[in-house]
């Protein structure tokens, strides 16, 4: 058998959402023997079990509860970096939302960018998977960051992102970076270009794909 060639078995009821196929031209981030380059942007447990990321990105709008991080690891196939705050939800919360998720099953956690260096500190102490803090401009201080223990950069500025990415990697040419690739190839490309290791794609709603279906039954 060529070994180039891969077998591909799909199921003939399952609609799997495919991840562009720019995610995986970047390097990946290896933890704990496993490969990383694609992570699902999303809570929505559906996409979740629908989809071919190697990861998911559990982050939300709401102060993290351990029932979410608990159904979405529960769920997934794959491995997930949740959520523990830090921006509305600091202190010893994020200490508390960390040992538990880690104690759920997670891969790792995600610290927002308001949090201190010192919240950052505590959280690293207290658990032994890695820990990511985020980054939504030029300006971080990314030694400060990597001192007080994160072990992961998360880059999301928004358009601006693979700017950021590319000082940061000139900085910091080893650090291991995610970065937003929205969900156009183009920026999922310029952002690996920048010096991005894995990246975060931004699915469509299920209302989208909703919609997608049903244009095609109404054609049938």
């Amino acid at each position: 058998m060529d070994e180039r060639r891969v077998p591909v078995i799909d199921s003939s009821l399952r609609h799997i959402l495919r991840m562009p196929k720019e995610c995986y031209e970047c390097s990946g981030i290896v933890i704990n023997g496993r490969r990383i380059k694609s992570l699902v942007f999303t809570t929505d447990l559906a996409i979740i079990k629908n989809c071919d990321a190697d990861a998911v990105f559990a982050v939300y709008p709401f102060t993290p509860q351990q029932s979410i991080s608990n159904a979405i690891i529960s769920a997934a196939h794959v491995p997930v970096f949740c959520g523990i705050g830090g921006g509305t939800t600091r202190g010893m919360r994020t200490l508390t939302l960390a040992k538990d998720v880690e104690c759920q099953g997670a891969m790792g956690v995600v610290l927002n960018a308001p949090v201190t260096d010192l919240n950052l500190l505590a959280v690293s102490r207290i658990v032994d998977i890695p820990v990511i803090i985020t980054v939504v401009n030029g300006e971080t201080d990314i030694a400060a960051r990597l001192e007080a223990g994160a072990d992961i950069l998360n880059v999301a500025g928004a358009s601006r992102t693979p700017d950021i990415v590319a000082k940061i990697r000139a900085e910091f040419p080893d650090v291991p970076i995610i970065a937003s690739g929205g969900n156009q190839p183009d920026t999922i490309k310029r952002t690996i270009e920048a010096g991005a290791n894995a990246i975060t794609y931004t699915p469509p709603s299920t209302k989208e794909l909703f919609r997608e279906m049903m244009a095609k039954y109404r054609e049938m």
